[in-house]
């Protein structure tokens, strides 16, 4: 079992790494190579990996709030207009962003400065980064058990970014505006009860 400090080290790694904005590695990276690298079971490793990433997007968050203050009067209309359109789905936009490994922040700034619920925000971010994270620490830990006798650490390591990227592409490829007008167009397609 992991020491307290190779625990605190995850979650502080985490946060540094995911306050560099628009250039920070995968969460799924993250995740898959702390389960190689500190003895702890996935979900324990996933939670500290979310954790670290929502508090970090927390800050992002709140300095683009805060810069929304200072916005001219037009600009306030037009982010309040363009607010009233996305709020429904924004709860379910910033989850999406959260577990899948496009960049966080093309929906985190305008969240921000719409001033979208704080309670939401943290909730949906941290929910999303939940599901990654600890499928990346599964997946990690799967690596080291199946490979660990023949590749050693530094082999896990390497296919711990192989299979991220691997798996990053894959989601890339997936278009998920399409996925959801399919599936919010079979919903309307079916009768009310």
């Amino acid at each position: 079992m992991a020491a307290i400090i190779e625990l605190l080290s995850v979650l502080f790694l985490s946060f540094g790494l995911n306050l560099v904005p628009f250039a920070s590695p995968s969460n799924l990276f993250i995740a898959s190579n702390a389960a190689i690298l500190v003895q702890s079971d996935p979900f324990t490793l996933g939670f500290l990996v979310a954790l670290g990433a929502a508090l970090a997007k927390l800050i992002m968050y709140g300095i683009t709030f805060f810069v929304g203050k200072h916005l001219g009067e037009q600009q306030r209309q037009r982010i309040d207009a363009q607010g009233l359109k996305i709020k429904r789905w924004a709860f379910l936009l910033l989850f999406v962003a959260a577990a899948t490994p496009i960049p966080d922040e093309p929906v985190i700034i305008p969240l921000g400065l719409m001033k979208y619920n704080l309670g939401k925000f943290f909730a949906a971010f941290f929910l999303g980064k939940l599901v990654i994270t600890v499928a990346g620490a599964a997946l990690g830990t799967w690596s080291e058990d199946v490979f660990s006798g023949s590749l050693g650490q530094t082999g896990l390591i390497v296919l711990s970014i192989v299979l991220t990227i691997l798996i990053t592409v894959v989601m890339l490829k997936v278009d998920l505006g399409k996925l959801t007008a399919k599936i919010l167009k079979k919903k309307a397609s079916f009768p009310a009860e």
